[in-house]
């Protein structure tokens, strides 16, 4: 599978406006909820849908839904931002959380919350990750995902944006996975950060930001 980059121009004029650092906490969550709605419609193109049989007021319709069960994955802090979004899509879709951090010196993502439960209830997962920077959470991520036993080829992951060599460490590590982000940015510094990148995604999100 390719990385599927968004080319809207209302994406891009929402991307642009997180980038700013004047941008507002309530303002950025906004703009990761924007581009989190559009970046779930335009992944769930393919979604296999199934027929039934209804009535309208006026007469009888054939209408459809959606026929696989999808489960919705963020990884905390970040992928909260992302969540109401896709549940304005699946309202009834279940949440797992997955807690991953990126250890500062080694830049290796740590495990520390899980809410998988023993096997999966769900078809088809989608992984919510605001931003891949060096790619090791979300690669960390997937695996549990694809351990706890949903196929690589039933998850897709969405980002808001990505940096160039994390999306290619990504796509090394599962070919088949399905890949959706509104912006890639090319340099990632040494400190493991997306330049220019949005800065720290959940503190500019929950407005934790140090002075």
């Amino acid at each position: 599978m390719t990385v599927t980059k968004l080319t809207h121009p209302v994406v891009n004029a929402q991307l642009s406006k997180l980038r700013q650092s004047s941008t507002t906490s309530k303002e950025f969550r906004e703009g990761i909820h924007n581009i989190s709605l559009v970046l779930g419609l335009e992944a769930t193109r393919s979604l296999e849908e199934e027929t039934f049989q209804g009535q309208t007021p006026v007469g009888p319709f054939t209408g459809t839904v959606i026929k696989p069960r999808v489960g919705l994955t963020p990884i905390l802090r970040a992928g909260l931002g992302m969540t109401d979004a896709l549940l304005t899509l699946f309202p009834e879709a279940p949440i797992y959380h997955l807690g991953l951090f990126r250890e500062k010196s080694t830049l290796q993502p740590v495990e520390y919350y899980s809410k998988l439960p023993p096997s999966p209830p769900v078809d088809i997962v989608f992984l919510l990750d605001p931003l891949i920077a060096t790619g090791g959470t979300a690669v960390a991520a997937l695996t549990m995902i694809v351990d706890w036993g949903i196929p690589i080829t039933n998850v897709k992951l969405l980002a808001v944006l990505g940096s160039s060599e994390g999306l290619a460490h990504v796509q090394a590590e599962f070919p088949e996975l399905e890949i959706w982000t509104a912006g890639i940015d090319e340099t990632l510094t040494a400190q493991g950060l997306i330049s220019p990148g949005l800065g720290d995604t959940g503190d500019r999100l929950f407005n934790t930001i140090r002075s």
